[in-house]
């Protein structure tokens, strides 16, 4: 049996035709094919048996005495999956095809017809319900990967950005991510897109410091044939393209001065002109940037607009490093593990307690992304279904600078009595909860630890 064959008899196809001998002729001649075909002798009969078994493709006759086509078109076409539609009948005219394609209808064929033009429709039709099902699957897929539960802290600085994108997600205000490298700004810029009544438009990223001042603007606004040396033909750029969606301006405090002013009219006046044109373009985008430089240093060199800053940054969202965030490290690592061993096929599901001791004590100066890159080598390199210490590279054991630990206290505004107490806990928890070789580390004697251990205790229970 030739392959295709094969692949035909993976799809159903329901034939509602009232008359007789045209119904059995389709029947053969689809099932000769090799798909494996139903019939119906009219529209509500057809609509039983769509209900009844999954059906991939329906071909119907106009004119029935219980149903017309169109009608039946329109009942199967509130389904929440409906079959790919052919209409088929003997009473041609253009009104009913467009009819029946506005209404949802793959083709439209007039009787008489020669059963090879037939089976090219429905080759066609197959084609196209297929692909319209994996675009609709790969859109799904993304949007369920950028929902917000995908974004991991439970830090209360993450819950408060949590909450900022919730409720910022569906406006249709400029929103500037600010955060150093490897924070994750970009995943914050897709959650707000994908949970947002933009979703099913366009998401464009964009990385302002990636590509040439010189090639920037016909990257944004697009430009017309003749316009520079380059210039063979027209081109609409990302912003025309994001049309319905939305444009991420990525690493915003390294757009071009020149530029910056023509991003400004795009903002204000909705409309772009692309290069060499005299014509301005309308276009409906959101517009969300982000960066890790201060902009506020940036306008006070005189390196970017005041008033460009001010129409980017309607609502400001600011993504915490993951040192000023320390119980997120652990959660973080655990989400990142799994889409490596999903994407390895590894099966590594957990760090040993050394390990996570370790991932806990490091500053991650390259943030999420620094974490992300390190779990890809334990993961393989590990040896067991753990991740050991030796998996780990040797720079998150190498001693850090003391200002360094300092000023990572700091940041989280701890006192000096949290300080303290911090240390004393880890220092104990390293030694397995011995106290008698914590206070020798500590410089304390016995007696001082105790009373000390006490006092947190009764601070806990207060």
């Amino acid at each position: 049996m030739p392959s295709e064959t094969i692949q035909n008899a993976d799809r159903t196809i329901l034939v509602v035709e009232d008359d007789e001998a045209m119904r059995e002729l389709l029947v053969e001649s689809l099932s000769d094919e090799g798909y494996q075909v139903i019939s119906a002798a009219g529209g509500r009969e057809g609509i039983k048996r769509v209900g009844s078994t999954v059906v991939d493709l329906v071909i119907t006759d106009l004119r029935m005495p219980d149903m017309d086509g169109l009608d039946m078109i329109r009942e199967l076409r509130m389904l929440a999956s409906p079959p790919g539609l052919i209409m088929i009948t003997a009473f041609g005219s253009m009104d009913t095809a467009i009819k029946a394609m506005k209404l949802g209808a793959l083709d439209y064929i007039t009787k008489p017809f020669e059963v090879e033009q037939l089976l090219l429709s429905v080759e066609r039709a197959l084609q196209g319900r297929q692909l319209r099902l994996e675009v609709e699957r790969l859109r799904e897929e993304v949007a369920d990967r950028y929902r917000f539960d995908n974004i991991v802290g439970r830090s209360a600085s993450m819950k408060e950005v949590f909450e900022l994108i919730k409720r910022v997600a569906d406006s249709t205000v400029n929103v500037l991510v600010t955060g150093e490298s490897g924070t994750g700004k970009e995943l914050v810029a897709r959650a707000l897109h994908f949970n947002s009544s933009r979703a099913k438009g366009p998401f464009m990223a964009i990385n302002c410091a990636a590509i040439p001042a010189n090639l920037l603007e016909s990257e944004l606004f697009g430009h017309k044939r003749g316009a520079f040396t380059d210039a063979v033909s027209d081109r609409s750029g990302l912003l025309a393209e994001a049309n319905g969606g939305t444009v991420f301006l990525d690493e915003i405090g390294e757009f071009p001065l020149p530029l910056q002013a023509k991003l400004l009219r795009v903002l204000q006046e909705r409309e772009i002109k692309p290069v060499g044109s005299s014509k301005t373009v309308p276009i409906d985008v959101r517009v969300l940037s982000a960066t890790n430089r201060s902009l506020a240093d940036l306008i006070e060199t005189g390196e970017f607009r005041t008033d460009l800053f001010y129409r980017l940054n309607v609502v400001e969202i600011v993504i915490p490093p993951l040192r000023e965030r320390p119980e997120d490290i652990l959660p973080i690592a655990g989400h990142l593990l799994a889409k490596v061993r999903e994407r390895s096929g590894r099966q590594v599901a957990q760090f040993s307690p050394q390990a996570a001791k370790a991932l806990m004590a490091y500053r991650w100066p390259g943030n999420v992304r620094e974490l992300e890159n390190i779990i890809e080598r334990a993961v393989a390199l590990a040896r067991s279904g753990e991740i050991e210490v030796e998996d780990l590279p040797p720079i998150l054991f190498e001693e850090q600078p003391v200002s360094d630990l300092l000023a990572g206290a700091a940041a989280r505004g701890f006192s000096l009595s949290e300080l303290e107490q911090a240390y004393i806990v880890q220092i104990l928890d390293e030694e397995g909860g011995n106290k008698s070789r914590a206070a020798i580390r500590l410089g304390l004697d016995r007696k001082t630890l105790y009373r000390k251990l006490e006092e947190y205790r009764k601070l806990a229970d207060s």
